[in-house]
């Protein structure tokens, strides 16, 4: 499973040009499935989310999770983030995982998200999505588990 963070002073996900999700300051979480992925590694990563500490503290440290910080998560699935990269000039899919297991596993991190914290919001998963976002720093990560 690999998910992008981003930390945003807003981020918002339009699906047919339909508002889908939005939050305020906090961090865009863009989710990518891989066939070996399980409930174990959803539930994993979802706590590791949530603990990320990519926000800055009084010293301007980045020693703050999202909860400290008081900020939302947008949680937007992303396909291409399973693709094997490591040869030629087109990506491959053959390590991604099945769209019902990848919709199943992002359906439980957004699930162990919205138990844990609030504001969360999503994307809807197989969509054509449209992202704005205002990256803030810019502070970008890619978490892989």
């Amino acid at each position: 499973m690999r998910a992008l963070i981003q930390r945003v002073r807003w981020a918002a996900v339009e699906v047919d040009g339909q508002e889908a999700g939005r939050i305020g300051p906090g961090m865009l979480v863009f989710l990518g499935v891989e066939r070996e992925d399980d409930a174990a590694r959803a539930d994993a990563i979802a706590a590791r989310l949530l603990a990320y500490r990519v926000f800055a503290d009084a010293d301007g440290r980045m020693n703050l999770d999202v909860r400290a910080a008081g900020g939302g998560v947008l949680l937007v699935s992303q396909f291409t983030l399973a693709a094997d990269t490591t040869r030629g000039l087109r990506p491959g899919f053959s390590t991604a995982a099945a769209p019902e297991v990848a919709n199943a596993l992002y359906e439980r991190v957004l699930g162990v998200l919205r138990e844990s914290h609030a504001p969360v919001a999503s994307g809807i998963f197989g969509a054509s999505m449209q992202v704005s976002l205002c990256n803030d720093g810019p502070v970008t990560f890619l978490l892989q588990n």
